[in-house]
């Protein structure tokens, strides 16, 4: 077995209405002055209402930012950062979807410092310190509560990340109760990029490890197992649980593991037609496992084994394609569009969003097979 590092979140916490300990949190992590960082959404449905309550009880001061963007841009992120400097803040708490935390995680690494957001896009070249970190997930889709990368939408559009283990934060904090109430949509939707974690990092060129495959089974035998329940009319405490678990598996397996065709195919259209990024993942999927398929036969068929228990003694062809068809049943029964139409791609786009897809160097290079241009191109023409 290849010698390999594992790291994540140092502690996790998931607890039915633990949002509510924010504050003794703070208060045990010696801290006073705590900067919120969620998105307007959130605030109009009063979801943060409680656990804003929890930390002015604890005597925290507390600043409530609520300028979060889909696909946060490094605007939006130095608006934040100015704003936790102007408030003197001794700890941040992102709490929302994948851009509160990636936002949350920038601002906390970046308050009180001379680095500037674009010296760092890349692997490693943070500099801390950085102030203490709370992630609180209200979705069960990035993971990034327990990765160490920030998803940045750049002045031109393309996404870039910036890869730092200063961006694990001190405490994830997993309550489904922010959860339950979502949308079917999103739910579906983030739903599909854990599994799309999930896949990659089990079938990744680099870092694959004994953990990260450990996690990515379970977290997709979870979410696979739970999610028509999760977007159902009434979804069970039990569902909304097993997809925030599975999620964070799924982040803790692709922090040690990196993604690769899937996001790198994702990316472009977030950037340039807003596409949320679990649907961007959901709409490309399919045809890269179909594009993977030869290269990574073995591993499908060993996904297939552990999420359907009738393919245990299937031969590698028949378990890997019998994956396949299970994923393409998913994602075509979950209530958002299908086709890249729906989302506002023409024709004329395919040539631009394929050639931005091949500047993901970092996440392609972990492809089981080699993308080229011709292939992304041919596969957004597939979900045209």
């Amino acid at each position: 077995m290849s010698d390999f590092t594992f790291e994540t979140t140092p502690r996790v916490i998931c607890e039915f209405d633990g949002a509510l300990k924010l504050g003794a949190l703070c208060n045990e992590l010696g801290t006073k002055r705590a900067v919120l960082i969620t998105d307007p959404g959130l605030q109009k449905v009063g979801l943060i209402d409680a656990p804003f309550d929890a930390l002015k009880q604890a005597g925290i001061e507390t600043l409530l930012w609520t300028r979060v963007e889909a696909d946060p841009p490094e605007s939006t992120i130095l608006e934040a950062v100015k704003g936790a400097a102007d408030f003197k803040a001794d700890i941040i708490i992102g709490l929302g979807g994948g851009s509160s935390m990636d936002t949350a995680k920038l601002v906390a690494l970046l308050c009180g410092q001379e680095q500037k957001l674009s010296d760092i896009y890349g692997i490693g070249l943070a500099q801390g310190p950085r102030l203490p970190l709370i992630q609180v997930p209200t979705t069960a889709g990035t993971g990034s509560e327990v990765t160490p990368i920030s998803i940045v939408t750049t002045p031109t559009q393309e996404k870039k990340g910036v890869v730092s283990n200063l961006l694990y934060p001190d405490i994830a904090l997993l309550d489904a109760k922010l959860t339950m109430g979502l949308p079917a949509s999103i739910t579906a939707m983030t739903g599909i990029d854990a599994m799309v974690h999930a896949i990659e990092a089990y079938t990744t060129k680099h870092k694959k490890n004994a953990l990260s495959d450990g996690l990515a089974i379970r977290a997709l035998q979870l979410m696979t197992s739970t999610i028509d329940d999760a977007v159902s009319a009434k979804p069970s405490r039990a569902a909304r649980e097993a997809m925030l678990q599975g999620s964070m598996m799924a982040g803790m397996a692709f922090a040690n593991a990196p993604v690769a065709a899937v996001h790198a195919l994702a990316y472009p259209l977030g950037g340039h037609f807003h596409v949320p990024h679990g649907h961007s993942n959901a709409l490309v999927l399919i045809e890269v496992l179909k594009f993977n398929r030869d290269a990574a036969r073995g591993q499908y068929a060993e996904l297939a084994r552990a999420v359907l228990p009738g393919e245990r003694f299937a031969d590698d062809t028949s378990a890997c394609d019998r994956f396949i068809e299970f994923m393409t049943d998913m994602v075509e029964r979950m209530p958002f569009a299908k086709t890249l139409r729906e989302v506002g791609v023409s024709e004329s786009d395919l040539n631009m969003l394929a050639t931005d897809a091949m500047k993901v160097e970092r996440l392609l290079i972990n492809n089981p097979r080699e993308m080229t241009f011709d292939a992304a191109r041919a596969i957004y023409a597939s979900v045209l």
